[in-house]
């Protein structure tokens, strides 16, 4: 039996919706952010020895990384679904955009969220007047044009191609859906953006993303 060790408002909900998505069965164990650092608990670290999510259990394999966990899902259990055929232009950009959520998108995304927070608790009181100045210093230089830069690459692919990999929704999609979302939330992905708008709307409507929702539990990407 599968087990998504699931924590709370992370990468881990797009495994849920994969499993979802080929109809596999499985059992999830929720782990809580701590709600003042928002780390994962130290018991994941009983799981996988960095104590991240996500991660999976089959049988004695336990994997890590959204990437790999989809691979091996989509590779062992997927029948053809989901992943273009091997040696096709379309299955080419779908290994390319599940190396580039992690790789490139969501390092700039992680240090908007990191950034943002610098003149917030826990932050200590007298230096968070300076702290929130160098975060928001950073965010304006570096991080917000890089940042509009993607959006902009996202949004003529989508519009070139429908989905990720091509005309057909994949696994591509789903690895992708965790940066969009997370952008959505950061102030990006607005009404500027109708590709990535559409693809948002597309996404949140498939029964087996409704399902994930309704198993991990609440989902909040916009602290």
């Amino acid at each position: 039996m599968i087990t998504v060790h699931h924590l709370n408002n992370s990468r881990s909900q797009r495994v849920l919706w994969l499993l979802e998505e080929l109809g596999l069965e499985y059992d999830i164990r929720h782990y809580q952010r701590d709600p003042v650092t928002m780390l994962a608990p130290e018991s994941l670290r009983k799981i996988h020895p960095l104590g991240k999510s996500p991660v999976i259990t089959d049988g004695d394999l336990t994997i890590a990384e959204s990437g790999a966990i989809i691979e091996y899902l989509v590779e062992r259990y997927g029948q053809g679904r989901l992943a273009p055929a091997v040696g096709t232009p379309e299955r080419l950009r779908y290994t390319y955009w599940l190396h580039y959520a992690e790789g490139s998108a969501m390092p700039l995304l992680v240090l908007k969220l990191i950034f943002g927070r610098l003149g917030k608790p826990p932050m200590p009181a007298l230096i968070r007047p300076i702290a929130g100045l160098i975060g928001k210093g950073l965010q304006d230089r570096f991080i917000d044009p890089q940042l509009a830069r993607h959006r902009d690459y996202l949004e003529a692919e989508l519009g070139h191609t429908g989905w990720f990999a091509g005309a057909d929704f994949s696994a591509a999609d789903i690895q992708m859906s965790f940066p969009i979302e997370a952008m959505h939330a950061r102030g990006g992905a607005d009404a500027r953006y109708p590709h990535l708008q559409e693809f948002l709307t597309r996404i949140h409507a498939r029964p087996a993303y409704v399902r994930a929702l309704q198993r991990g539990g609440p989902y909040e990407l916009g602290r």
